[in-house]
């Protein structure tokens, strides 16, 4: 993106330091230092605010308190701007997630994500398998008025959350 958009600034949350460090790296050998930069922060504990652009990666799911976590994007995102969130793409009942991705997801699921939200606090444990629907609840409860599936794939959905 730091190279698509050569007159923005980006900057990356993450609470495992091991990661923001290589990520720091990276950006160093690629010469994108001086736009874009790293740091160590719980998304419920990012400082910072007036971001054009929030962006997840497979991770809303993963939280202990996705709903504190998205009254907290909703605080941080200027007016006009846009939550990004992929996550899994998942059926909305159990019976839409009886195919080879929903099977592989509910493994993973039952195996990281919710051990991974379940002991965090909250420990509220969407899981891989949440839909769109209870992520849309999630998204719009926090203070978004507009949540629409933007794109997906084979594996996952991307989301659009608008205040």
């Amino acid at each position: 993106m730091a190279r698509a958009f050569p007159n923005s600034a980006f900057v990356g949350f993450d609470f495992h330091e091991p990661s923001i460090e290589s990520a720091r790296r990276h950006a160093t050998e690629h010469g994108l230092g001086d736009r874009v930069r790293f740091e160590v922060a719980k998304a419920k504990e990012i400082g910072e605010d007036g971001f054009d652009l929030v962006t997840f990666f497979d991770c809303l799911h993963d939280m202990g308190d996705p709903r504190g976590c998205a009254r907290h994007m909703r605080r941080i995102l200027k007016p006009e701007g846009t939550w990004m969130i992929v996550e899994p793409i998942a059926g909305d009942t159990p019976k839409d997630n009886m195919n080879p991705v929903g099977r592989l997801y509910y493994n993973a699921s039952t195996m990281i994500c919710l051990p991974t939200s379940l002991d965090q606090e909250v420990g509220e444990g969407l899981g891989a398998q949440a839909g769109e629907a209870k992520l849309s609840a999630i998204i719009n409860g926090a203070g978004f008025s507009k949540v629409r599936r933007a794109t997906e794939g084979p594996f996952n959905m991307v989301l659009e959350a608008r205040i």
